[in-house]
């Protein structure tokens, strides 16, 4: 006789089922289906029958579970196949009450017999049993008493997504990545129509493709953050363990509805990002930079230095990367500055990008490294290589941290060092840091001039002061003054990003390095953008104003055939004595 999961004892009243209020939806409904001899969705395989429950010491029968025996109906009385209801309910849906068309089943009942039948209860209320069930089935679901197509739960989505997983990894040997892409992909959208139909789900057409996508994208991709990179608005995703992710979108940080299951999932898309370049992390190197194929900028921290589990930041790179034409349609810059720096590169002029974290420096220095003439020996050196330069002569330089012995470890002082070497017409560092600056200063000072880097800093003065800083990191025991001096002859253009209060980016000013003296290192500044407030919508006021100043490398761009019109550093209708040059 085939265990039954509810019904009735001889006095017609409901009895618990412990083992019912365990199982979720899905399998309640498919045990009703095969009990009743009616499929839950289309046409599907044969389901075998499940080994029957009885009492303990039954021969051929499994134990039910402790503390409960099974009284099975009478054939007689055996459940009649669910049909649709007048209200919509679809095969298999539960009953809405005790007063149901009596197509209840008969129930466990704990050892020592069946209990008595409950007291009557008052007219017009429920059974106990009946409220007790209705209860628990809404808590542990969260939905409706409706069929159960109208959606498809959590647990259903991953119970799913793990046979299709486990049976793609056995038919593919257990490397699905060494397959072609098309292949897996309609591999798995067989597997997944195959083990619906095997297990008997009600699903819509809507809800088969959904795990379909989302097992394309565990498999072939990063999982859950395949949503996010692929919407072309998201330009940061900062993920605080695997339940918490921000994005930035339109300057602006917004918590998003995309999680992860698990810890181990979103350590299973660490593991793939960091080891598709060669790197590792773990618990004895919790840090790691990295990047994705199109080149996005990936940080990882893992425990125990992230005490509320593994951190990621992923800075994205827009597919088509920005153009000069973009920036100016943004604001970020105009077009007299667009013609001065365009220039200043082609003329081999040291340029320095500052700003804060996020501000655009890359992108800035992405822009700068297109003016850059296209039969020139370029080498970018960076810790993640982000630079997407489209010249042809391209040298590439990445940073490697150590192995698991400690060994091996290559910085980037160690790769500006080697540079010198490879015949550069132009070197270009994604960022300094440390003591590659002092590096970075005697290459500009040694012929290899029209050199581009980036740096942290808060204005173009603070610029020049962390440089001096940095070469102090170096160890060279050098005076101040002749740190000065260097830096003096070295750089001749500072130019300064910032991110505005309102999520925008802006080149905030550019500024000419004169040279030092004993006083320091004498600056001023060409171009500016003066803000004025700040409007109703939290959008920054403000315009771009020239000071007034003639840089004093203007004859050189001449000589070099990069001549620029005076009038581009005319004010246009503001006083001179209001934009003082920076000393």
């Amino acid at each position: 006789m085939r265990p039954v999961a509810c019904g009735t004892t001889g006095s017609g009243d409901l009895q618990p089922d412990p083992v019912e209020s365990t199982m979720s939806l899905l399998d309640r409904v498919q045990r009703r289906a095969e009990e009743t001899g009616q499929p839950t969705t289309g046409p599907a395989a044969p389901v075998a029958d499940p080994p029957a429950r009885s009492e303990p010491g039954q021969p051929g029968q499994t134990p039910a579970p402790a503390g409960w025996q099974v009284h099975h109906a009478p054939p007689a009385h055996a459940a009649p196949a669910v049909e649709s209801t007048p209200g919509g309910a679809s095969p298999g849906a539960i009953p809405a009450g005790p007063d149901h068309d009596g197509s209840r089943e008969p129930a466990r009942t704990p050892p020592g017999g069946p209990h008595p039948a409950p007291p009557a209860s008052p007219p017009g209320s429920q059974p106990a049993a009946t409220e007790g069930r209705q209860t628990s089935l809404l808590n542990r679901t969260g939905l409706a008493r409706t069929g159960l197509g109208k959606g498809v739960g959590h647990g259903t989505y991953a119970a799913l997504r793990a046979k299709v997983h486990q049976r793609l990894i056995e038919e593919l040997a257990g490397s699905p990545d060494s397959s072609p892409p098309d292949v897996v992909r309609q591999r798995i959208a067989e597997l997944v129509n195959d083990i619906v139909v095997e297990q008997a789900v009600t699903m819509s057409r809507q809800d088969r493709q959904r795990v379909i996508e989302i097992v394309i994208n565990d498999v072939l991709g990063l999982g859950p953050l395949e949503e996010l990179l692929a919407n072309p608005e998201v330009t940061e995703i900062m993920i605080n363990g695997h339940q918490q992710i921000y994005t930035e979108q339109h300057g602006k940080i917004t918590l998003s509805s995309v999680t992860f299951e698990t810890s181990e999932q979103l350590a299973q898309v660490i593991d793939r990002i960091v080891s598709s370049i060669g790197r590792r992390v773990d618990e004895s190197s919790p840090m790691v930079d990295a990047r994705l194929k199109d080149g996005s900028r990936v940080n990882v921290i893992i425990p125990p230095l992230a005490l509320r589990g593994p951190t990621v930041t992923i800075r994205k790179f827009a597919k088509d990367a920005l153009q000069v034409e973009d920036l100016v349609h943004n604001e970020s810059i105009t077009d007299d500055m667009v013609t001065f720096l365009r220039a200043c590169v082609r003329a081999r002029l040291n340029v320095v990008v500052s700003g804060g974290t996020g501000s655009g420096k890359t992108t800035t220095l992405n822009i700068l490294s297109s003016f850059i003439p296209a039969d020139e020996r370029i080498i970018t050196i960076e810790d993640a290589a982000e630079l997407q330069l489209r010249q042809d002569h391209v040298v590439t330089l990445e940073t490697r941290p150590s192995n698991v012995e400690g060994r091996g470890r290559v910085t980037i002082r160690d790769l500006v060092i080697n540079a010198l070497r490879m015949r550069p017409d132009r070197i270009v560092v994604g960022e300094v840091r440390g003591g590659e600056a002092l590096d970075m200063l005697q290459a500009m000072n040694t012929g290899h001039d029209g050199s581009l880097t980036t740096l942290h800093a808060n204005n173009p003065r603070d610029c020049v002061s962390r440089l001096e800083t940095m070469v102090l990191m170096a160890g060279a025991e050098l005076p101040s003054r002749a740190i000065r001096e260097q830096i003096g002859s070295a750089v001749q253009v500072v130019v300064h990003q910032s991110r505005l209060r309102d999520g925008t980016r802006k080149i905030v000013s550019i500024t000419e390095v004169m040279g030092a003296d004993e006083d320091g290192v004498h600056m001023q500044e060409l171009f500016a953008f003066k803000q004025k407030g700040v409007d109703e919508d939290g959008h920054v006021i403000g315009a771009y104003a020239p000071s007034g100043v003639l840089p004093t490398f203007l004859e050189h761009l001449t000589t070099s055939g990069e001549g620029v019109p005076e009038s581009i550093f005319e004010p246009a209708g503001e006083p001179e004595s209001q934009l003082e040059p920076v000393e």
